[in-house]
């Protein structure tokens, strides 16, 4: 058999891994939108690198759109096989499809309004696609052996990402022998602020491992309830402006929403007024509420005491657009977080543009940003930036709290991968990240005993 890799190869997003077995059958890891890459995005969304109807099998790690936000595309382009996720992940990825879906169809018809017929374009799919495409999701729970069919099983354990994460576990039959190939999907921290600890798992032949944060390390951090209260009296307080978070809808918002829970809880929050404005990051919120299992035991504790987690006073959830447009004429201090988390595209992007221009304000990164993207503009210190094909001086502070990260740093993924025997594994393939990251992330593998480590380019085939 042989593996290819056609996205989050050398980069973080568009996460795609095709597995072909000798008679054939493919099976696919992941299916998700490249984000965040400039000019190139569009192209890069628009063409797999594969046949879609050749595909038999998806296994989806876990719901980030990055991860699940080209399935009704594959869809559309001739995919009929079956979807393999957790419980949760189905939830959230038929909100997150949905939304995507929305948001092509009204991008498509926004960019045609002046453009001649045969100009115009098409969205990359509609929420038609997308109710077709969950017609085809299967639910496997976490630690449950699944037969895809005689010689293919899969068992997914808990990466502690997100919500409803997995790490992928597949065995297969060619030659009278099993081939056990592990996905690690995004591994979270240990120690999150909501979610169980990464799973331990059986032992691999080859592993594919994110590498986002290779080379970093969170735990020397300040804590993110600290840094928020004081960034927020600094900001809304002291100087009397807005504070704009770019906030992944699904993960950081809710994290975030904790974090400002627990301040309240201890009568530390800033008296100004909070508001999210995604109907996303809400919907997200809610199924998040609906799987308390996933919760861990810092979490079950709160829950003894508040039975809402994730409000608080003062906070208020937008929903219009009208609404939305009147907090960029209202002058007063306060707190928006808003999606999306790398500033691309969503209603945070008006936010900043309103305001990114007063030096009272400031613009609070809380997660990873593709360097070409808005939030990684800002984060490089870019004194201006375009905005809607405007140019903006950078007047308002930019600050990052980056112990938010639902990716586990380099000690956290040496831990994850710490249950194999190092002198078993083959081959470990580093995907989702930079490839000067992967580079120094590849160091400390050698040193902790792994022998070969591949950093595969995009499309890159090898044979297992």
């Amino acid at each position: 058999m042989n593996i290819a890799f056609h996205g989050a190869a050398r980069h973080v997003t568009g996460s795609k891994h095709l597995i072909t077995l000798n008679n054939g059958t493919q099976i696919l890891l992941d299916c998700g939108l490249f984000q965040g890459m400039g000019e190139e995005t569009d192209e890069l969304n628009g063409y797999f690198g594969f046949k879609p109807s050749r595909v038999n099998y998806l296994v989806l790690s876990h719901a980030h759109i990055d991860h699940c936000g080209l399935i009704p595309r594959l869809v559309s382009e001739g995919f009929e096989g079956q979807i393999f996720c957790t419980p949760a992940t189905m939830d959230l990825a038929r909100i997150l499809m949905l939304d995507s879906a929305k948001i092509q169809e009204q991008d498509a018809e926004y960019s045609n309004r002046h453009k001649s017929e045969q100009d115009k374009i098409e969205p990359l799919y509609t929420e038609d696609d997308v109710i077709k495409a969950l017609g085809l999701f299967k639910v496997v729970e976490y630690n449950e052996e699944f037969e895809i069919e005689p010689r293919i099983k899969l068992v997914f354990t808990d990466a502690g990402h997100i919500l409803g994460s997995a790490a992928v576990h597949l065995s297969i039959l060619e030659d009278g022998k099993y081939t056990q190939i592990t996905f690690s999907g995004d591994v979270g921290r240990y120690n999150d602020m909501l979610l169980k600890d990464p799973q331990r798992f059986e032992q691999a032949d080859y592993i594919l491992l994110e590498s986002t944060y290779g080379d970093s390390l969170h735990k020397d951090l300040e804590p993110t309830e600290g840094q928020l209260q004081e960034i927020i009296q600094q900001t809304c307080v002291l100087r009397g402006g807005k504070l704009i978070i770019p906030a992944f809808a699904v993960g950081r918002t809710q994290e975030i929403l904790y974090a400002l829970n627990a301040l309240e809880l201890k009568g530390c929050l800033p008296d100004v007024p909070y508001y999210v404005d995604s109907p996303l990051s809400g919907k997200a919120t809610d199924v998040l509420k609906s799987h308390p299992e996933v919760y861990n035991k810092n979490v079950q504790e709160v829950l003894k005491v508040d039975a809402d987690p994730f409000a608080f006073k003062g906070l208020r959830f937008i929903e219009s657009v009208e609404e939305s447009k009147a907090l960029n004429d209202d002058p007063r201090p306060c707190v928006i977080i808003s999606a999306s988390g790398m500033a691309e595209a969503g209603r945070v992007k008006h936010h900043i543009r309103n305001n990114i221009s007063n030096e009272k304000n400031t613009i609070l990164m809380v997660g990873y940003c593709e360097p070409s993207s808005l939030g990684g503009k800002l984060l490089a210190g870019e004194s201006f930036v375009h905005i809607f094909g405007e140019e903006f001086p950078v007047r308002a502070e930019v600050r990052s709290i980056k112990s938010m990260s639902a990716h586990g740093d380099y000690e956290d993924l040496l831990r994850f991968a710490s249950c194999q025997d190092p002198e078993q594994v083959k081959a470990v393939f580093l995907v989702h990240g930079e490839y000067d990251v992967q580079l120094k992330f590849k160091e400390k593998l050698s040193v902790v005993g792994f022998k070969r480590i591949e950093i595969p380019e995009k499309k890159q085939h090898f044979e297992l």
